[in-house]
């Protein structure tokens, strides 16, 4: 029995030195071989945590921001050049400089670009936009190209206000595609991406070159585009609304200036002069709307009640009027006619009854 209780005595002993040597020897060697892959893996998923994050924020703060389904049966990609000039567009480029928390189109990009909260890609010789890895551009690339003085502090890149050249972008170029959902039954005009264009002037009094400077996946910078509004009226000046509504809502205007073709060509480029440019953004914008109001049917066939119910209360009463006197009338004849036919019955069985009593003679 002795011998029994020195031995389990003893496997335990055994055992806890075991671990203890394990303890004190493997861990720490483990410790200093996998921090470094550890941190690696741990940055990788802080980040991908907080793009999570934002995302999700930006779905609850957008529930009715949609995006365009892939399987459509009828669609439509059209470019856009957004003149700042116009009326329509204008408020896209006010203010030029901040003031206070108030941001224009191009400066409102720019920072979001430049601290990191948006990826811009390059735009390329063909006009065409690429959202892919290798097409995206850092923004000291871009900074460097078009000549923007800028700090760089601990690795992060600073530009005063007054050196953002958003008085230079006076155009936008802008993607839509017009498409038709037949999940729902629904016509919509989408803005997939849009591009700054920089106008600058010669020095030697030449015409102006456009430089258009990088494309931006709207959906990318649609969930900041709540945060600031655009003025939308120049004779009441409390009449705004958010960026994100005012392309929703499609309230900006600009001339066509390509679509989507097999043969990858612009409208300038088989458009002879600029009367033929004309026609043909005339016939393309004539399209749309044809297609959008004739989804569900022809708009001229439509019932004799839609005639009616756009008519005046003056002319619908003009209308009743005519109507009763039209029906008195009728009724006044059918009558005569009822009277006249009685009659006539009348006479000609009077005269029938003389005859067989003649006959019965």
């Amino acid at each position: 029995m002795k011998k029994n209780i020195n031995n389990q005595l003893w496997y335990k002993v055994a055992v806890k030195g075991i671990l203890l040597f394990y303890l004190f020897i493997f861990l720490p060697l483990s410790a200093q071989a996998q921090p470094k892959a550890r941190r690696q893996q741990a940055q990788q998923k802080g980040q991908k945590t907080q793009n999570q994050g934002m995302t999700m924020r930006a779905r609850l703060m957008f529930p009715t921001a949609v995006d365009m389904p892939q399987n459509v049966v009828w669609r439509r990609d059209i470019y856009r050049e957004i003149d700042l000039n116009a009326d329509a567009n204008a408020g896209l480029y006010y203010p030029v400089e901040p003031i206070d928390k108030q941001l224009n189109l191009f400066t409102y990009v720019f920072k979001l670009a430049l601290n990191g909260y948006i990826p811009v890609y390059e735009y390329r010789l063909d006009g065409n936009e690429v959202f892919t890895d290798s097409a995206r551009v850092q923004m000291k690339t871009v900074l460097d190209n078009y000549h923007i003085f800028y700090e760089e502090r601990d690795g992060k890149l600073r530009v005063d206000n007054s050196d953002i050249p958003s008085a230079e972008v006076k155009m936008y170029y802008l993607k839509e595609s017009a498409y038709f959902d037949d999940a729902n039954s629904t016509f919509h005009r989408k803005v997939q991406a849009i591009c700054p264009v920089m106008i600058r002037e010669d020095d030697f009094g030449g015409e102006a070159s456009k430089y258009p400077l990088f494309w931006v996946k709207y959906t990318d910078v649609e969930p900041f585009l709540s945060r600031q509004t655009v003025m939308t009226s120049n004779l009441n000046n409390a009449a705004v609304m958010s960026m994100e509504d005012y392309f929703t809502l499609n309230r900006y205007e600009g001339k066509i200036y390509k679509t989507n073709n097999m043969l990858g060509k612009t409208l300038a480029q088989y458009c002879p002069n600029d009367s033929a440019l004309a026609k043909e953004q005339q016939r393309i914008e004539a399209e749309l709307k044809a297609f959008e109001q004739n989804i569900f049917g022809d708009q001229h066939k439509k019932d004799s009640l839609d005639s009616i119910a756009k008519l005046d209360p003056r002319q619908l009463k003009a209308a009743k009027k005519s109507a009763s006197k039209r029906s008195g009338g009728r009724t006044t004849a059918k009558v005569k006619r009822t009277k006249s036919k009685s009659s006539s019955s009348s006479s000609s069985s009077g005269n029938a009854r003389i005859s067989v009593r003649r006959q019965r003679h």
